[in-house]
């Protein structure tokens, strides 16, 4: 089964950081762009990280920019997520989806290999 498979997550400290990771398995990110989306209890499903085909491009929401970077790493078939000065709120369930073109929105019918996330949990 093509989708992606997620790493990473952990309980941090707020001000702590995190380096999530997602590899594609069952199919090639090369040609696609790759978002990180995240969904807390209660809440919508939300992109917070978007990076273009060849990485030149990246798309962060007013609520992470500035303190989340992603990166990918096309030989390795997988994509980061680093997360610096976590705040509470930044705690949800962190996903790895992709398309088949250099759309690098979130509108999230156009993101296809949906993975079962990672548990980010920012807590004193």
């Amino acid at each position: 089964q093509s989708q992606f498979v997620e790493s990473g997550g952990a309980l941090v400290r707020p001000g702590g950081s995190l380096r999530l990771a997602c590899v594609a398995k069952g199919f090639t990110i090369r040609s696609r762009t790759i978002a990180w989306f995240r969904q807390a209890p209660g809440k919508e499903r939300e992109g917070v990280a978007s990076i273009s085909l060849g990485g030149g491009v990246t798309n962060y929401p007013d609520s992470v920019k500035g303190r989340f970077t992603i990166s990918r790493d096309n030989a390795e078939n997988t994509v980061y997520l680093q997360m610096n000065t976590l705040h509470p709120e930044d705690t949800a369930l962190y996903f790895c989806a992709a398309t088949a073109s250099d759309y690098v929105g979130f509108r999230q019918i156009e993101y296809s290999y949906w993975g079962q996330g990672t548990q980010v949990t920012v807590s004193s």
